[in-house]
């Protein structure tokens, strides 16, 4: 899917995480990591998973039972390290 052709707000964001047991989100070179099993607040979850649009980052991608968000830094391979 293309975000920018198909944009994706609050409520598909959320229906997203809930499909989830785990996000892990990138903005620069923090990696931020949420157990969406313990249930946090959908604001938590919205403020790793939005940009500044109101639309959520790119890139976006499910493995498995994971979530991710953004490009660290470093590169993908700081996700394959926490997986």
């Amino acid at each position: 899917m293309t975000a920018s052709k198909q944009p994706q707000g609050r409520n598909e964001a959320l229906a997203l995480a809930r499909k989830s047991k785990r996000l892990v989100a990138a903005k620069g070179s923090k990696i931020t990591e949420l157990d969406l099993t313990k249930r946090p607040s959908d604001d938590a979850i919205l403020a790793l998973m939005l940009g500044p649009t109101g639309n959520l980052r790119a890139p976006t991608m499910r493995v498995g039972d994971t979530l991710y968000i953004g490009f660290p830094k470093e590169g993908f391979p700081a996700f394959s390290a926490r997986a």
